[in-house]
Parts: structure tokens; C-alpha cells; sequence
């Protein structure tokens, strides 16, 4: 048997300017997704992802997975459509590892795991894949390096989100630190041990609806236009901060970050609330990341203030730390 872990991830700057080649910088963080594999004797897949949540639903299944013939589907009252998307990470991410294996029967027993809050914005269902993968590819004698890795996870997301996916997420994962995306070029950069504190809500946006709007008002008003821009130059100079290990800088930075995404109309009543906690509790700074409509917010505390205050926020159902995770993908036996 095979077990691989791999991070989720935040955006510290760039989220929404990066469809429109602006750069980004999202970063990993220490909450990880561990999946487990076992070749099986036949060409059959058999999940367990106890509390596989999407979009609201929570879906139990074991046996063979819904993505084969159908034969011994898990039977659950959500919507097939949920259950197919759910499922598909999964199976695409075993698809990538029987094609990098050239093994198009080999069959597997897959068990999930993840301590990231699912469908927050922090990048699970990037570290699921990349997880998946890794340890399908090992637990058949080879190993693929981690651009590849990355990259065949981001076609597994590109093909169940409709296209919504960013690459940024999977290489991310795969390399862990920070990371400087601009198109489709993605390259690690240094950065210092930034103390994450994230506070979620319970919900998620719907992303392909938020990147609509964010388009709509673009094709609509010029100085949406300029505020896409406006960020990007931002990202830039957070980079700048980011290279002189400036965190009073960075927090300056992801206030104005926020500003901007609101105005663009991404954040949510209960993201400024969990973002104004954070400040007021003494956060260098705080912000939505992620698509936005809902979610999580990161802020930049070494304190336990911002922890302390986000726990008495009516708006946030859970706050944790999660510093920076140097480390990416990593194979734990």
C-alpha cells in the first residue's frame, strides 16, 4: 500500500485579476489531504471518503466507484449530477495515474482523508488529486516528478470543474511554499513563515458564477477594468514585501487586496465580518481567498488574538492556524 499526503492552499494576493493574466501568489498551507492505495486483483476501483462534501451535501460511499458502469453505485439522496462530481476527482486522478503507468486495467483500493475544510476555497479537492495520484503511480513502482504531477492534476480539475480550474491550486499542492502564477507559468518564490490564521464560514461560492459577475462588470464599466489591473500591480508589490520578509507590509497589502475584491463584488457579509474581527483583534491584515460569495478569510497573526476573536464571531463556524507549509507533496510510506 501506498500513502501520500498534499496541502491545501490561500491566496495571499491575486485571486479573480489572475483570469486576466494578472500574476498571484497562493500559498500552502499545513492542513493536508492524505489519500491511501492499494492494487487490487481485478480492474475495479473501490472508494472511501467518509464525509465527502460538495457544495453543501455530504456523500458516504464505499464499494466500486460511480464513475464505472454503474454496477454497486453508492446509494445516497443527493443528486446524481453531486455525486458524479464528488466522485470524478477521484476517478480522473486514477486515470491520470493507469495512463502515467500505461496500466489501463489496474485496479485500486482507495482510502480519503482530509483535514481541510471541503468546498471552502482552500484547495482540497487540488490536494486529493495530487495525492491520489502520487500514491496510485507509486504503489505501481514508478514515480513522476512534481510539474508533471501537477500538471496531470489540473487537467483531473479542468475536466470536472467545466474548465474553472486554475493550475495554480494543483502546482500548489504538488510543490508546496509560495507560488507565483501569471498564465499558465507557474514557479515557486521564497517567502518567509507567514502565520496563517483562517476563519470559514460554512459556505462556499458558486466560482463560476462569481468569475461571471467579475467579467459582466468588466465588459461593462472601464475602472472595473482598471481594478483588476489595480490588483495585479498589487501582487507585484506584495512580491517585493514578500522578498524583504516585510509582514506589516503584506497585511497593509491584503487590506487593500480585500477592498478591491469587494468592490469588484466577490466578498460576502460574512467574509467582512470574519475580515473586521481579524483586524480589530490585531491581524496585520486579513482577506477573502478564494473565489469569494463565501468561504474562508486568511489573516496574518503570529498571536492567538485573531484565533480568540473569530471564535466568538457569530459569522465564523471554525478558526484555526495554518502557517505556511514549506513542503508539498509528501509520501508517508
Amino acid at each position: 500500500m501506498a500513502v501520500s499526503s498534499a496541502p491545501g492552499k490561500v491566496y495571499l494576493f491575486g485571486e479573480h485579476a489572475v483570469v486576466y493574466g494578472e500574476p498571484a501568489v497562493p500559498c500552502a498551507i499545513e492542513r493536508r489531504a492524505t489519500v491511501s492505495v492499494e492494487e487490487r486483483s481485478d480492474d475495479r476501483l473501490r472508494v472511501d471518503a467518509r464525509d465527502l462534501t460538495l457544495d453543501g451535501f455530504t456523500v458516504e460511499y464505499g464499494g466500486d466507484s460511480a464513475g464505472g458502469d454503474g454496477e454497486n453505485s453508492p446509494e445516497v439522496s443527493v443528486r446524481q449530477s453531486l455525486l458524479e462530481a464528488a466522485t470524478g476527482y477521484v476517478d480522473g486522478a486514477i486515470g491520470q495515474a493507469r495512463d502515467a503507468t500505461d496500466t489501463p486495467d489496474a485496479g485500486f483500493d482507495v482510502a480519503i482523508e482530509s483535514d481541510i475544510p471541503l468546498g471552502a476555497g482552500l484547495g482540497s479537492s487540488a490536494a486529493v488529486v495530487v495525492a491520489t495520484i502520487d500514491a496510485a503511480v507509486r504503489e505501481l513502482g514508478t514515480e513522476i516528478g512534481p510539474r508533471d504531477l501537477a500538471e496531470r492534476a489540473y487537467e483531473v480539475e479542468y475536466d470536472v470543474q467545466d474548465g474553472q480550474a486554475s493550475r495554480a491550486d494543483t502546482f500548489c499542492s504538488a510543490t508546496g511554499g509560495a507560488v507565483r502564477v501569471e498564465g499558465s507559468r507557474c514557479n515557486p518564490i521564497a517567502a518567509p513563515n507567514l502565520p496563517f490564521v483562517i476563519g470559514y464560514d460554512g459556505t462556499s461560492g458558486d466560482t463560476g458564477e462569481l468569475v461571471g459577475g467579475v467579467r459582466e462588470l468588466r465588459e461593462t464599466y472601464g475602472f472595473a477594468a482598471s481594478t483588476t489591473e489595480a490588483i495585479g500591480d498589487l501582487v507585484r508589490e506584495g512580491e517585493r514585501a514578500l522578498e524583504a520578509e516585510d509582514l506589516n507590509a503584506l497585511g497593509e497589502l491584503m487590506d487593500f487586496d480585500h477592498g478591491l475584491l469587494s468592490a469588484l463584488g466577490v466578498s460576502a457579509r460574512s467574509l467582512d465580518a470574519m475580515v473586521w474581527a481579524a483586524r480589530d483583534a490585531g491581524a496585520l491584515g486579513a482577506k477573502l481567498t478564494g473565489a469569494g460569495g463565501g468561504g474562508c478569510i486568511v489573516a496574518l497573526d503570529e498571536s492567538d488574538e485573531t484565533v480568540r476573536a473569530l471564535g466568538h464571531t457569530p459569522q465564523c463556524i471554525e478558526a484555526f492556524r495554518a502557517e505556511l507549509d514549506a513542503e508539498g507533496l509528501r509520501a508517508e510510506e
